[in-house]
C-alpha cells in the first residue's frame, strides 16, 4: 500500500541544511497496524504529515496504492488524501463552530456525496460510535475523550483505507486512551490500515510493527513482544 524511497525533509538555515528526516525507506502493506516511536524531534509527526500529504516540501519517492505521490501537484495530492486518508490529531482539530453532526458531515461534502446519502452515512457513523446523543452538541460541550471519539468518527466517516493518528491519546486519561486504542484495534480488524505515532509503550504495542526514529533516521524495527520485554 505504501512505499517510501529515500524520503528526506530539510530546512535551509544560515548554518546550512537542517535535516528533519534522512533516507527513510519503508514499506507498509494494506491492513497493517504500524506504530512509529522515537524521542522528541525524531521526525515522527513530520513523517506522518508526509504520509498524509499535508506536507509537500520533501525529497524522495512516495507511492500510495501505486500512485506516485512525489510526481503529483499539491491539488492532486489533496484529492488523493480525501480518497484514501483519515487523519486523527492529538488536539482533536474539530471545528468549534459546528455540531458533532456537522463535523462528521464535512468530510463527505468534500467528496461531493449527495445530501441524502451523507445524512444516512453520518447517522450510521453516529450509531456505530455510540454518539447519537451528542450529535447536536458543539466540541466545547464534550469531554476530551468524547471529542477524540468524534475526531475518529470524522476520520472514518468516508471509509478511508488508511488512518494516520498523531498521538491520538496524548490528551486523554488512561481509561479514555484505552478505549480509543481498542477502537483502533477493531477498525484494523475490519481491514483499515493504521499508522500511529505515540510515546506510550502500552499503546505502541497495539501495532504489530514498531518502527523507531532517532534524529530523523530509521533506528530499527521491533515487535510488540520485544517492546514489552524491554519495558519489563
Amino acid at each position: 500500500m505504501i512505499k517510501l524511497k529515500n524520503i528526506q525533509k530539510r530546512y535551509n538555515t544560515k548554518a546550512g541544511f537542517l535535516y528533519v528526516l534522512q533516507q527513510i525507506n519503508l514499506e507498509i502493506d494494506e491492513g497493517e497496524f504500524v506504530t512509529i516511536m522515537g524521542p522528541s524531534a525524531a521526525g515522527k509527526s513530520t513523517l506522518l504529515n508526509i504520509l498524509g500529504m499535508l506536507d509537500h516540501d520533501w525529497e524522495g519517492e512516495y507511492y500510495l496504492n501505486e500512485n506516485a505521490v512525489h510526481e503529483l501537484k499539491p491539488k492532486q495530492r489533496m484529492a488523493l488524501n480525501r480518497q484514501y486518508v483519515g487523519f486523527v490529531f492529538q488536539a482533536f482539530n474539530l471545528l468549534d463552530s459546528l455540531t458533532v453532526y456537522e463535523n462528521l458531515d464535512t468530510p463527505l461534502s468534500y467528496r461531493n456525496v449527495r445530501a441524502s446519502e451523507r445524512a444516512a452515512i453520518v447517522c450510521d457513523t453516529l450509531d456505530r460510535f455510540g454518539i447519537v446523543g451528542k450529535k447536536d452538541l458543539y466540541p466545547n460541550q464534550l469531554s476530551g475523550g468524547q471529542q477524540q471519539l468524534v475526531a475518529i468518527a470524522r476520520a472514518v466517516v468516508a471509509g478511508p483505507k488508511l488512518i494516520l493518528a498523531d498521538e491520538p491519546t496524548g490528551n486523554l486519561h488512561s481509561s479514555q486512551g484505552q478505549e480509543i486504542m481498542e477502537l483502533f484495534k477493531k477498525l484494523n480488524k475490519e481491514g483499515t490500515t493504521i499508522i500511529q505515532v505515540t510515546h506510550n509503550d502500552k499503546y505502541a504495542a497495539y501495532g504489530r510493527r514498531i518502527i523507531r526514529l532517532k534524529d530523523g533516521w530509521m533506528d530499527g524495527e521491533i515487535t510488540p513482544e520485544q517492546l514489552v520485554g524491554k519495558v519489563s
